[in-house]
């Protein structure tokens, strides 16, 4: 990283260079019309200020000025516009990660980061990502609020407990970067930071192979769906008590109430810890909640595995199954 003092942090993402460009801008019309309204209130203060009698100037009476109305209306308006088109083009750009983004897990607790790659690596306030491709952050936390901070990224978003944060960035830049909570969370706050690693694809590699032997995220899931009985319910050689998982990730899914929603993290997550929020059309609501039996981590490869299962063939051309992903009995 670059020392000395800088107005701007480091720019090491597609997405800083373009959110600073706007903060630029609104900048530079704040500081201009700040300048300018200062300037025309010295001005008038000078001009018509109290003076005695005989030097007082009477001026003619004006009735309105059209030009400088339309004047005064139309440049803030256009203004504004841009201000606003540009804004929301960032906005939904920093809304939208790509297709094909790396995952990897996020979760927060007091006082650390703990990041999850698919393969099975894990770290603690560290994460190593190569350059030039995009990351897309799937983060929640077992506690409190927290909130990830990578500066050099401008990604800034808050990690609540209960419930799954996205966010993502293209690093075009290798380097080591700061990464901070920037959300109070109790008396070590200060001492939640990390670092976000950014290395060439050759060396990423590197680092890949030379880590730790572990098994993938979704190895993992199959592992705790198994040990938890889930497959005695959610069979997928025959019908059984409880939805087939198999393809339903990212699918829609009917519900008992009429009702269709998505089968994305969040769902999957909340059929886990509060299978009865959601009864999938044609099913009995008989799944036990796992609230306090599984942890954060074991919720993330739940979700991978479920993301893995890949519907059969036999299965393509069917009508889509009203799935409930997730809803298991524990035996």
């Amino acid at each position: 990283m670059n020392s000395g003092f800088h107005l701007f942090p480091e720019q090491a993402s597609t997405t800083a260079q373009h959110l600073d460009h706007v903060t630029i801008y609104l900048l530079i019309v704040a500081a201009f019309f700040s300048t300018l309204i200062f300037a025309f209130i010295f001005y008038f203060a000078v001009k018509y200020r109290r003076r005695a009698e005989h030097e007082r100037v009477w001026a003619e009476e004006s009735h309105g000025a059209i030009t400088l109305e339309i004047i005064w209306t139309v440049v803030p308006f256009l203004l504004m516009m841009v201000m606003f088109v540009w804004g929301a083009n960032v906005f939904f750009e920093m809304s939208r990660p790509p297709d094909d983004a790396m995952n990897i897990y996020v979760v927060g607790k007091q006082w650390m980061w703990k990041t999850q790659h698919l393969e099975g690596q894990r770290e603690i306030n560290e994460l190593h990502v190569p350059l030039g491709r995009p990351v897309r952050l799937t983060m929640t936390s077992e506690d409190v609020i927290h909130s990830f901070y990578m500066p050099a990224f401008r990604v800034k978003f808050d990690v609540l407990p209960g419930r799954y944060t996205t966010a993502w960035f293209d690093p075009i830049k290798a380097g080591k970067y700061h990464l901070f909570c920037a959300e109070y969370c109790g008396t070590l706050h200060s001492a939640m930071i990390g670092w976000i690693y950014v290395m060439e694809p050759a060396e990423y590699e590197r680092w890949l192979a030379g880590g730790p032997a572990g098994e993938s995220l979704a190895s993992g899931g199959e592992k705790l769906f198994q040990e938890r009985g889930c497959a005695n319910c959610h069979r997928s050689d025959k019908p059984g008590r409880c939805p087939n998982l198999a393809g339903v990730f990212g699918q829609p899914v009917q519900l008992t109430t009429g009702q269709t929603v998505k089968a994305d993290e969040a769902y999957v997550r909340e059929s886990i810890l509060d299978p009865s929020a959601k009864i999938v059309a044609g099913y009995q609501n008989i799944m036990p909640s796992f609230q306090g039996l599984v942890t954060e981590e074991d919720l993330l490869q739940l979700i991978e595995y479920v993301k893995s299962l890949a519907k059969p063939p036999q299965q393509q051309q069917a009508t889509p199954p009203a799935t409930r992903a997730g809803r298991k009995q524990n035996r």
